[in-house]
């Protein structure tokens, strides 16, 4: 894992443009046992710890019916995370690889995403396990897994398809 400002052997950091603002609005905040980056998980696991999918007002209404699903995509900003490499030693051995090749959090735009397991819902809070981010990340959505629905509609010449 990158600690803050490190540049390992191999690795390209670039002057990054000034960040445009997309408009972006936090839904949540995020509450997990981690706190700093050396502790978070690399990746969450079903059977990790629960956490809890904190969501601001006016938002709570949109959790209607969110417990019809057992898995949930969640989607988070990483707010901690450099984003100036493009080029990445993920094992510190000098071999980089280009970010959009990896899973890393430092990227130009640092978006997380995570497939957890729900746990349960206690008024405007989620319960899921499965996280892999730092306490307090801020929230940005919270999506059904798109694999436990049927699409409306026959497939169509043109749909993309998957064998």
């Amino acid at each position: 894992m990158v600690r803050e400002s490190e540049i390992r052997a191999g690795e390209l950091a670039v002057d990054a443009p000034k960040p445009n603002h997309a408009g972006l609005v936090y839904i949540g905040r995020i509450r997990t046992p981690w706190t700093s980056r050396l502790e978070t998980p690399r990746q969450g696991r079903h059977d990790g710890p629960v956490c809890r999918l904190e969501i601001f007002e006016p938002w709570v209404p949109g959790l209607k019916d969110l417990d019809l699903y057992k898995h949930l995509e969640v989607i988070y900003w990483l707010h901690l995370s450099r984003r100036d490499l493009v080029l990445q030693s993920p094992k510190n051995d000098g071999n980089a690889r280009g970010i959009f090749s990896l899973r890393t959090p430092v990227r130009p735009n640092p978006l997380g995403t995570s497939m957890v397991k729900l746990v349960g819902i206690e008024g405007s809070t989620v319960l899921v396990r499965g996280l892999d981010c730092l306490d307090e990340t801020p929230l940005l959505d919270v999506k059904p897994d798109r694999c436990e629905f049927t699409p409306l509609a026959p497939p169509q010449p043109g749909d993309f398809q998957t064998e």
